[in-house]
């Protein structure tokens, strides 16, 4: 007869958040003594080249309140439209440049910023030249698996009407959704999961 496990109960479902935060930025959540630094928290130095741009992100729910415990990633390529990973296979990428960064929204502002440099196009599947863009990757708590967009630039217009995954958005009013304007040196995104003005994700 098989045993009875009725007192080993089904563990409930959990989203990202916000235990997210302890385990990708310990020092953030004020935990030391695991890395010296929060990985990702530093995409450049001295010796990387390219312009040097600030990214100014924040996710805002459907009422455009900033959340408060949200987790950005961004990755994108470097000033030659080069990826520092093992399968770019069309030259190596500048070894200065992290091409890959974390942070989490501040908790008074919904805010997170990243120091990085504007990259370079990159070719698409079918060989003609994508805009300048980066990769985002947003979770928080409530969002079951992580968001996928994009963020292209202000000051790129005739790369932008050529790139050839913004032209495959059906509805073309939602395609400001995915332009981070210019504000000097820095550029500033919002992220809206819903209402009006939400962003365009991508499944993959």
């Amino acid at each position: 007869m098989a045993q009875s496990l009725d007192r080993l109960k089904e563990s409930p479902s959990q989203t990202a958040g916000p235990y997210v935060h302890i385990g990708l930025t310990p020092n953030f959540c004020g935990i030391g003594g695991v890395y010296a630094s929060d990985l990702g928290a530093t995409m450049v130095n001295d010796k990387t080249k390219g312009e040097r741009i600030g990214l100014k992100i924040r996710v805002l729910d459907g009422t455009g309140t900033p959340l408060r415990d949200a987790l950005v990633e961004i990755w994108q390529a470097d000033a030659d439209g080069l990826y520092n990973s093992p399968v770019e296979m069309r030259g190596a990428a500048d070894p200065n440049f992290q091409g890959w960064g974390r942070c989490p929204t501040d908790m008074d502002t919904g805010l997170c910023t990243f120091e990085t440099i504007k990259p370079g196009r990159v070719p698409f599947r079918d060989g003609s030249l994508m805009a300048p863009h980066i990769t985002l990757w947003i979770v928080a708590r409530g969002i079951n698996l992580g968001l996928h967009t994009r963020l292209y630039f202000s000051d790129e217009e005739k790369a932008n009407a050529g790139d050839p995954i913004l032209a495959r958005i059906e509805h073309r009013v939602r395609v400001p959704t995915l332009i981070a304007e210019r504000q000097g040196d820095t550029y500033v995104f919002d992220v809206h999961l819903q209402g009006e003005k939400e962003t365009v994700f991508f499944d993959s």
